[in-house]
């Protein structure tokens, strides 16, 4: 047995009024943002990153200038030794 059909649309009533309620209350607001500071530092490192990882490690101007260089038997002396052995145990932290 059924009683009381009625008291659905009441419920009904009830649930779209507090709908309308809170629909009502959005305001129309300008959206904005704020980026902090690590966030922007984390996006210059991407973008260096990025910028390192396509740049090419080899110099092909360097070594054809060196190359010409090595072609003059003048060139390779003791100050030129010298200065590139203590470059390079720089280079590798000796």
């Amino acid at each position: 047995m059924i009683n009381g059909v009625n008291s659905v649309n009441q419920v009904n009533n009830v649930q779209n009024l507090r709908k309308t309620e809170s629909t009502a209350k959005v305001s129309r607001d300008v959206d904005s943002i704020s980026v902090s500071a690590e966030a922007k530092e984390m996006a210059e490192v991407y973008y260096m990153e990025k910028v390192a990882n396509e740049t090419p490690d080899v110099r092909a101007d360097r070594v054809a200038e060196v190359k010409e260089k090595l072609k003059d038997p003048n060139y390779l002396n003791n100050v030129v030794l010298n200065s590139a052995a203590d470059k390079f145990l720089s280079a590798i932290g000796l």
